[in-house]
């Protein structure tokens, strides 16, 4: 994909005239997804069963569609969709987050997901103009509203993707840190292509590597944004097992890549009647490739 940028104009315009509606799906949230999920982190047990509380933003296996394969753009992306914005040569890129838990979601018990767009804004980027969309979705099981998340979603509109440039990996480098949490991980192209099946993602960067390597720019296969997160918050589910995620705010900064060791990284606070933990995702070149906040009930 290449071509000029759009004007800013059509940036200010899509935030001041594109008003999707609303939507809602319902799910059973069953079992298996998080079983699935729990064997490609190569966990020793699924985390949760029937009747057991879904860890914080694994309702990301669930809630999911599967769109027509006609209906997907040379990058594997939608080339339309209902939360998308109607822009010429749109480029997507997954910002960030937040989570608030009222009360955990119940793994087996059917839960409905309502969502809106909740914010549109253009901005000058120091690379060029960019659309800032925050999705806001509830989720409720027997007629509670138990959980509320907001995704940033960052969109450019014409002209190639901007891409580290001259990277060179090296899957022998280790990342460092003083942070007293820490929990080494890494991936291959099967973790990256099971995560993609089981979310849904069938964007060609995660999986598809002479298309991103050729075509996107990058030096080999990006690990998903949201596995990132997950890693994060494991980090939190095996460090303080008795204790309940009471709000969650991330932001995804740098790619990571296929093969390069990394490290979530955590540091448990206490300030006054709060307490939480900071957390991180370092590599070999990049002390924060996600960054993110857990306070606790």
């Amino acid at each position: 994909m290449s071509g000029a940028p759009a004007d800013f104009s059509i940036l200010e315009e899509t935030a001041r005239t594109w008003h999707p509606a609303d939507t809602s799906a319902t799910d059973p949230l069953a079992p298996a997804p998080v079983a699935a999920l729990s064997a490609v982190l190569d966990l020793p047990e699924p985390v949760a069963a029937a009747g057991q509380p879904l860890p914080p933003l694994w309702h990301w296996l669930h809630f999911l569609t599967w769109a027509r394969q006609s209906e997907l753009g040379p990058d594997g992306h939608l080339r339309d969709g209902h939360f998308l914005p109607p822009l010429p040569e749109r480029r997507r890129m997954f910002a960030g987050g937040r989570l608030e838990v009222r009360t955990p979601l119940t793994v087996g018990r059917p839960a409905e997901q309502t969502s809106r767009v909740a914010k549109v804004q253009a901005k000058r980027g120091r690379t060029g103009g960019l659309l800032f969309v925050t999705v806001r979705s509830e989720f409720r099981q027997d007629g509670e509203m138990r959980v509320a998340e907001e995704q940033d979603i960052v969109y450019r509109s014409g002209g190639d993707a901007p891409v580290p440039d001259r990277l060179t990996l090296d899957p022998d480098a280790e990342p460092h840190s003083d942070a007293p949490w820490q929990l080494p991980w890494t991936t291959d192209p099967a973790v990256l292509f099971r995560v993609s099946a089981l979310t849904a993602n069938a964007h060609r960067i995660h999986y598809d590597e002479p298309y991103v390597t050729g075509v996107e720019g990058y030096p080999g296969l990006v690990v998903h944004g949201p596995l990132l997160v997950l890693q994060m918050l494991e980090l939190v589910r095996r460090r303080a097992p008795g204790r309940t995620v009471r709000t969650l705010s991330y932001r995804l900064r740098t790619p990571a890549f296929c093969g390069e060791r990394l490290l979530s990284c955590g540091t448990p606070y206490e300030d006054g009647a709060a307490s939480g933990v900071r957390l991180s995702v370092a590599g070999p070149r990049a002390a924060e490739h996600a960054t993110a906040e857990v306070t606790f009930a």
